[in-house]
């Protein structure tokens, strides 16, 4: 069923039931998401996608449109609360992009280029947290890791389709956990998968880095579009 929803002033049609993110991205707008995917439920982790919908602050990726919708997206107050949530996704992680393998792929790079962010207003944790290097397939650089939930959602042992990682513990002690024998039985194109899917550099195909050169990587070259996050794979 077809409804209308306005953003920011601009009348869209949608399809009932769709996430916000969903039709808006139809029509060439794009709202930064983390933890979001086209494929699978969203589950609101990052809160990158921060609007206002009938007044009310919400994730968008969450919203399923239904006529009538009035959504802000593009306002101060909306870009400086993405920027903060960033920010504090910076401060939280050891995030040093120059040496990092994702860099030019990275999702929260991207993201974080495009709301402009160049430093955390919040302190930096600098945490170090215990790299899980069991799997003879992934090396997971906790260190990096944003807690989006994607790897846990959507990374299946092919056998018997359990999942190869777990989110465990709560607050400042969650991390997470991977299962090394699971692991170890996903193909090479699973595990260049899992890479892909992983936002940031937490997940790492072990003997495998930088395949396409820094200077070269689609966040390198041209500013930062819905397109690229989604074309973005390091083959």
């Amino acid at each position: 069923m077809s409804v209308t929803i306005t953003v920011d002033g601009r009348e869209l049609e949608a399809t009932e039931g769709e996430t916000l993110v969903e039709a808006t991205a139809r029509h060439g707008i794009r709202i930064p998401t983390l933890c979001s995917s086209p494929e699978h439920r969203s589950v609101a982790t990052c809160r990158v996608c921060t609007v206002r919908v009938n007044g009310q602050v919400v994730a968008g990726c969450t919203v399923p449109v239904r006529d009538g919708l009035t959504v802000e997206l593009d306002t101060p107050e909306l870009r400086d609360l993405r920027r903060q949530v960033v920010e504090l996704l910076f401060s939280e992680g050891l995030h040093n992009c120059p040496s990092c393998e994702k860099s030019g792929f990275c999702r929260l790079q991207a993201v974080a280029l495009d709301l402009e962010m160049t430093s955390s207003r919040f302190p930096y944790r600098h945490p170090r947290r215990e790299a899980d290097r069991g799997s003879a397939r992934i090396w997971l650089e906790r260190d990096r890791c944003i807690l989006c939930h994607r790897c846990v959602d959507q990374v299946r042992d092919p056998d018997t389709g359990d999942r190869v990682f777990a989110m465990v513990g709560r607050g400042p002690g969650a991390r997470i956990e991977i299962d090394p024998d699971r692991a170890d039985r996903l193909t090479d194109e699973q595990v260049a998968n899992a890479v892909e899917l992983c936002p940031v550099g937490a997940i790492l195909h072990k003997g495998r880095g930088y395949r396409t050169p820094i200077g070269q990587r689609p966040f390198d070259v041209r500013p930062v579009r819905e397109r690229d996050l989604e074309a973005a794979v390091d083959d």
